[in-house]
C-alpha cells in the first residue's frame, strides 16, 4: 500500500482505486465517494453499468488474509441463513479478496438505511431477534484465526504497549498506568467470577452505527472486528449508559434475542468491565495510529494532558462500577 509505515495509504489516489478494482473486472465510471473508515479505506463506487459497490481497501499488516478471509466466510454464514449482513463479493479470481501490488481489497453490494431509533421498543426488540440469530450461527464453529476477546488480548496487552511508548505524558503515565492495572485487576476478577463463558463468534463492535435500519429490519454492517468472545459484547454498545434505561433497553433486546438463542444472564456482569476494555484499547489504537496523517486531523485532542486526565478519572469511576458488580 505504501513504503511508509506512517503513511499506510499514501499511494492509494482514485485512479489506484479504480486500477486495482479493474484488476478484478469491477469498472468504475470514474465516481468515487470516500466514506467514513479510520482503520481502513471505504469508497462508495459507482460502476459503468450504472450500479454502485463499496469497495475497503485493508490497513496493511493489520489482519493476515487468513483472518480477513474468516470474516467474509462469517459474514457468508450469516446471508445464506438469512441474516442481514452484508458479505463480501466473490471476485474473478475466485475470492472474495483482491490484490493488486501491495493493496488488498474486497467488494460488497450497497446497502442504505438509517440510524435505528433505539428509544423505540419494537426497533429494539427486533434487533436483538436479528442478534439471537446471528449468534445462533456463531454458535456452528469457531474462528481459527481472529482475534479473541479477553482482558489480556483487549485491555492488558494495549496498556502494556502504551506503558512502553512515548504517548503517555509524564505528568499523567504514573497515575494513568495505575489506575488501569488497578481496573484490570477488578475486570480479571469479574471474568472469573462469570465463569463458563460461551465464547462464540460475534460482531465485534455492534454500536449503533454499525447497525442500518430500514422498513423491513435492520442489517448488520462492517464485521472488520467479528472476534470470539461473550455474546453480551454485541449488546452493551447499544445501551445508553444510564443504568435504569439500560437495564429496560437490555431486557427488550434480551426478549427478541431468547426467541432465537439462549443467553446466560450472568454476562450482565461484564457490561462496565467490557466498557473499561473498550476505553484502554482505544487509547492504544489511536497511539499505534497517530503517525498516520488521518488521526491527527480526526481525533486532535488525543495525547493531551486534559486528554489523560479524563481518561483516569474514566478509570475510576469504572473501577467503581465494577466493584458493585463483584
Amino acid at each position: 500500500m505504501s513504503s511508509d509505515p506512517g503513511r499506510p495509504f499514501a499511494d492509494l489516489d482514485p485512479q489506484r482505486v479504480l486500477e486495482a478494482l479493474a484488476s478484478e473486472q469491477v469498472m468504475g465510471d470514474g465516481r468515487l465517494l470516500a466514506l467514513n473508515s479510520y482503520e481502513n479505506r471505504v469508497y462508495l463506487v459507482y460502476l459503468d453499468d450504472g450500479s454502485s459497490v463499496v469497495a475497503k481497501f485493508y490497513r496493511p499488516a493489520r489482519w493476515s488474509d487468513a483472518q480477513i478471509l474468516e470474516e467474509h466466510r462469517f459474514a457468508q454464514e450469516l446471508a445464506d441463513a438469512e441474516v442481514p449482513a452484508v458479505p463480501a463479493m466473490l471476485l474473478p479470481n475466485g475470492s472474495t479478496l483482491g490484490h493488486f501490488d501491495t493493496m488488498r481489497f474486497s467488494v460488497s453490494p450497497r446497502r442504505g438505511g438509517r440510524a435505528p431509533e433505539l428509544d423505540d421498543e419494537d426497533v429494539l426488540e427486533r434487533i436483538g431477534m436479528f442478534l439471537g440469530r446471528m449468534h445462533s450461527v456463531g454458535r456452528q464453529a469457531k474462528f481459527q484465526h481472529r482475534v479473541a476477546l479477553t482482558p489480556e488480548t483487549m485491555g492488558s496487552e494495549p496498556m502494556r504497549w502504551l506503558q512502553n511508548s512515548d504517548m503517555l505524558p509524564m505528568a499523567q503515565r504514573t497515575a494513568w498506568l495505575a489506575a488501569a492495572h488497578g481496573a484490570l485487576k477488578v475486570v480479571e476478577q469479574l471474568w472469573c467470577q462469570v465463569g463458563h463463558l460461551s465464547h462464540l463468534r460475534i460482531h465485534g463492535d455492534c454500536h449503533p452505527g454499525n447497525i442500518l435500519w430500514t422498513d423491513s429490519g435492520p442489517h448488520f454492517v462492517d464485521l472488520d472486528d467479528a472476534m470470539q468472545g461473550p455474546a453480551i459484547q454485541d449488546f452493551w454498545m447499544l445501551l445508553d449508559g444510564e443504568p435504569e434505561r439500560s437495564r429496560h433497553q437490555l431486557a427488550v433486546l434480551l426478549s427478541g434475542y431468547e426467541q432465537f438463542c439462549e443467553f446466560n444472564w450472568e454476562e450482565r456482569r461484564l457490561i462496565e468491565a467490557l466498557r473499561t476494555l473498550r476505553m484502554i484499547h482505544h487509547s492504544a489504537w489511536l497511539a499505534r495510529r497517530w503517525n498516520d496523517p488521518a488521526f491527527p486531523a480526526a481525533f486532535p485532542w488525543f495525547g493531551t494532558e486534559r486528554y489523560w486526565e479524563e481518561r483516569l478519572l474514566e478509570l475510576g469511576d469504572q473501577q467503581e462500577k465494577m466493584q458493585a458488580a463483584l
